[in-house]
C-alpha cells in the first residue's frame, strides 16, 4: 500500500506540473502573437513615411532608385 500511496502524489504532481507547462506556453504564445502584431504594425507606420518621404521629394525616379541600390553617382555612365 506504501506504494500506491506514494504513486498518486507523484501522479497529482506530474499533473500540476503539466498544467503550469501548458499554462506556461499559453501566456508565451500570446506574448508572441502580440510582438508580431506590434512589429507588423511599425512596419506599415515605416512604408508609409517612407512613401511621403518619396512623395515630398525633389528627387527623380531614376535618383531614387540608384540611392536604393547603392549606385552614387546615377549620371556617371
Amino acid at each position: 500500500m506504501a506504494r500506491t500511496r506514494r504513486t498518486i502524489p507523484l501522479d497529482e504532481k506530474i499533473e500540476k506540473a503539466k498544467a503550469a507547462v501548458f499554462q506556461a506556453k499559453d501566456k508565451y504564445d500570446a506574448a508572441v502573437e502580440e510582438l508580431n502584431k506590434l512589429q507588423k504594425k511599425k512596419l506599415e507606420l515605416q512604408k508609409q513615411e517612407l512613401l511621403k518621404a518619396i512623395e515630398e521629394s525633389a528627387k527623380s525616379y531614376e535618383e531614387i532608385m540608384a540611392f536604393l541600390v547603392g549606385d552614387s553617382n546615377p549620371n556617371e555612365d
